[in-house]
């Protein structure tokens, strides 16, 4: 990669003439900027890689599973509370307001205030007019008193003493502000020129001679550093893309590929003869025996069966044969009687 090619002439941005000073600053900041970029792009690729498996397999799971629970734990319950406890509660309460409360009001403020509201307008209306009548007589009394006690001294002496006090005080007022402007306008002269001559002229010399040159110079080495990173920037990721690629195809060539070939080819025949030679003849033996301790089990149970029944025999006597209609027979005891044949022999002795 061309690190003189310029980062605007990359954009397609119109070329620029350039000086001996850019051209001397951009090969070595752009050299230290790729050297202290590069690591640093790399690193940043490899937390943007990590933070995405994490996102991917711990945080958005982690987050799916605490947003059902919060659904589950607080949602879902003040959900069911507002649906079908409050919802109804409110709507009966509404309902008993309007019942309560609502309708009484309408019908009070209807039937009775309206009326005697209406019935107390008319006894003011009444009253006012009496009250307005003695009223106007009154204010036309004071304003006569007004006029003859008031206006007309206030128009006496507001035009023969106020008026002519007032321009002569503003005569002299106009040539007290004429006097002071002349002042001011005098100092205000002098402490311009003073100031511009002990401060505006020495920083305009400063800023032209000393701070422009100098700014310039910052200014061109500001933007080639800003410049050469972008441009390292851009050049360390592709760095770091071609690392990332390296590492995976070299992991995958020295670790995943020969764990694919001693699995396909090591393994899996290794399996096979195990799994033939020795887990199918085992898992054969295996039901053989279980089918032979089945049948010994089940020999064992017919022996016993068979032995429990002789000793009943030998102990109760032999019973019966079950009857063709299915009933069967109670055991006789040998030695016991039934009742019936207790009766019989009673009766027959």
């Amino acid at each position: 990669m061309d690190l003189e090619k310029s980062a605007p002439a990359a954009r397609g941005d119109a070329p620029r003439a350039e000086g001996c000073l850019v051209v001397a600053i951009r090969m070595p900041v752009r050299i230290v900027a790729l050297v202290l970029v590069v690591p640093v792009r790399m690193a940043w690729d490899a937390l943007v890689v990590a933070g995405r498996f994490l996102n991917d397999t711990v945080v958005r799971p982690l987050g799916r599973g605490v947003s059902w629970i919060g659904r589950a734990v607080f949602v879902w319950p003040f959900v069911g509370l507002w649906r079908y406890v409050l919802v109804p509660l409110g709507r009966v309460s509404a309902r008993l307001g309007e019942v309560l409360v609502v309708l009484p009001a309408v019908g009070l403020y209807r039937w009775v205030l309206t009326p005697v509201g209406h019935a107390v307008v008319r006894a003011l209306g009444a009253v006012g007019a009496v009250f307005a009548a003695i009223g106007a007589g009154v204010c036309a009394g004071l304003a006569l008193l007004a006029r003859y006690l008031v206006v007309v001294p206030s128009v006496w002496l507001y035009t023969w003493v106020l008026a002519p006090a007032g321009h002569a005080v503003a005569r002299c007022a106009r040539g007290l502000v004429r006097l002071v402007t002349l002042i001011v306008t005098g100092a205000g002269t002098v402490l311009y020129w003073i100031v511009r001559i002990l401060l505006v002229l020495p920083a305009l010399l400063v800023w032209h001679r000393v701070l422009v040159p100098v700014g310039g110079v910052l200014a061109v080495v500001a933007r080639e550093v800003g410049d050469a990173l972008g441009h390292a920037w851009r050049v360390a990721g592709r760095v770091s893309l071609a690392v990332g690629r390296f590492l995976g195809t070299l992991l995958r060539w020295t670790l995943v590929e020969p764990v694919r070939w001693v699995y396909r080819s090591v393994l899996t025949p290794v399996g096979h003869v195990v799994r033939d030679t020795v887990l199918r003849p085992a898992a054969g033996a295996a039901r053989r025996a279980g089918r032979a301790v089945r049948e010994a089990l089940a020999s064992a149970r017919t022996t016993v069966r068979q032995v429990r029944a002789d000793v009943r025999r030998m102990l109760l006597g032999a019973s019966e044969p079950p009857r063709p209609g299915g009933t069967r027979k109670p055991v006789e005891v040998r030695g016991t009687r039934r009742a019936d044949e207790g009766t019989d022999t009673l009766m027959k002795s």
